[in-house]
């Protein structure tokens, strides 16, 4: 409680409630606009940086396991640009992958936000729309981006790769892109 508030209650008088939000007449899932944070490239480089480490570094150690160094891995994001040849250069397309990585979760965050901005559910229900927006951005990614890119056509024949993939973008991508998101923009 702030201390106004306090001294107010020590001295026998009344505390204003705050605000609490409006429930809309379908269930909560208002279109009406939220007002933008003071500094919404900041909040959406802020989740879309956050969001992007936490894919990556998923992808790092999942498959640094078994053997597949870093470099590696973002040569692989790479290839969506340059295909194979992306495996033959080096540290300038691993910088490249880690480039383009980095700009599609920041794109990603920035698509989240200005949907936040008219559905007010995405900010006030994280825990439920960052983890389906996490599942929708791996579908996108699995289903229509990658495919149409120069790089190899995903393959889902490895079960616990797909489902610790899936469960990756679900919780340390659109989640925290969600949380981000919803810190950022003020009712």
């Amino acid at each position: 409680m702030p201390p106004a508030a306090v001294r107010q209650l020590e001295q026998g008088g009344a505390v204003p409630l705050a605000r609490t939000p409006k429930l809309s007449h379908n269930g909560g899932m208002s279109t009406e606009a939220l007002r933008p944070a003071r500094n919404p490239a900041f909040t959406v480089i802020t989740a879309g940086l956050l969001g992007g480490a936490g894919d990556i570094t998923y992808a790092i150690v999942f498959h640094g396991l078994r053997g597949i160094a870093p470099e590696r891995i973002f040569q692989s994001v790479a290839s969506g640009l340059f295909g194979r040849a992306s495996f033959q250069g080096g540290m300038a397309t691993a910088a490249a992958g880690a480039a383009l990585h980095f700009f599609i979760s920041i794109v990603a965050a920035g698509v989240f936000y200005l949907a936040a901005t008219r559905v007010r559910a995405l900010v006030r229900q994280p825990l439920i729309f960052g983890p389906l927006f996490g599942l929708a951005m791996w579908l996108a990614m699995n289903f229509v981006i990658v495919p149409l890119s120069a790089a190899r056509t995903p393959t889902f024949d490895d079960t616990f790769r797909v489902m610790t993939d899936i469960m990756s973008h679900v919780f340390l991508f659109g989640l925290p892109i969600a949380l981000v998101t919803r810190a950022g923009l003020k009712d």
